[in-house]
C-alpha cells in the first residue's frame, strides 16, 4: 500500500511524463521536418537556378500532360490534369495542373482569372471527393515558397488530421 507522500510523488511523476511525451513527438517532429525542409529548400534552389538560365525549358508536367512519362493520372478535363505526387506528404497526396503553363501563381495575369478559378473549384471538388473530411491546398511560389517545379501546381494533402502551423 502506498503512503500519501507516495501517492503524490507518482501522480507527479505521471503529470510529468503527460507533459513530456506532447514535447518529445513535437522536438521529434521538428527535426524530421528541419531535415526534409532543408533537402526542399536546397532542390527549390536548384529549381529556381534553372529556370532563371532558361525560363521557356519544358518542365516534367509538361511531359506528364503529353502522356510522355507515366503519372497516376485521377482527373483529367480540357483545362487542368490531376495525378498522385510521386512523394507523397500525406495518406492522399495528389496535384492539380494547368494544361496551359503559368509559371507560378505571382506570375499569373487577369487573363488567367478563369483558368485559376477552374483550378481551385477543381481542386475543391476532388479534394471533397477524395478526403470527405477535409483536405489541405498548397500553392509553392518561388524559391523561398519551395517551389521546385516552375509549372504552376497545386497540392492537395488529406486522409490525416492536419495541424497548424504547417512546419
Amino acid at each position: 500500500m502506498f503512503t500519501k507522500f507516495a501517492l503524490q510523488k507518482l501522480n507527479n511523476l505521471r503529470s510529468l511524463r503527460k507533459a513530456f511525451v506532447p514535447i518529445q513527438a513535437k522536438c521529434n517532429f521538428h527535426v524530421t521536418s528541419a531535415i526534409q525542409t532543408s533537402k526542399e529548400s536546397e532542390n527549390a534552389g536548384i529549381a529556381a537556378k534553372s529556370y532563371a538560365e532558361n525560363n521557356s525549358a519544358e518542365t516534367i508536367f509538361t511531359k506528364i500532360i503529353r502522356k510522355e512519362i507515366p503519372a497516376k493520372i485521377i482527373y483529367e478535363d480540357d483545362v487542368c490534369l490531376a495525378f498522385n505526387d510521386v512523394n507523397p506528404q500525406a495518406p492522399v497526396h495528389f496535384l492539380l495542373i494547368p494544361k496551359t503553363r503559368i509559371d507560378c501563381l505571382s506570375s499569373s495575369k487577369e487573363t488567367d482569372a478563369q483558368l485559376l478559378g477552374h483550378l481551385m473549384y477543381t481542386a475543391g471538388q476532388l479534394g471533397n471527393s477524395l478526403c470527405p473530411k477535409g483536405f489541405r491546398l498548397v500553392i509553392n511560389n518561388g524559391q523561398e515558397g519551395c517551389q521546385s517545379v516552375y509549372h504552376l501546381h497545386l497540392h492537395i494533402l488529406g486522409g490525416m488530421q492536419c495541424g497548424w502551423p504547417p512546419v
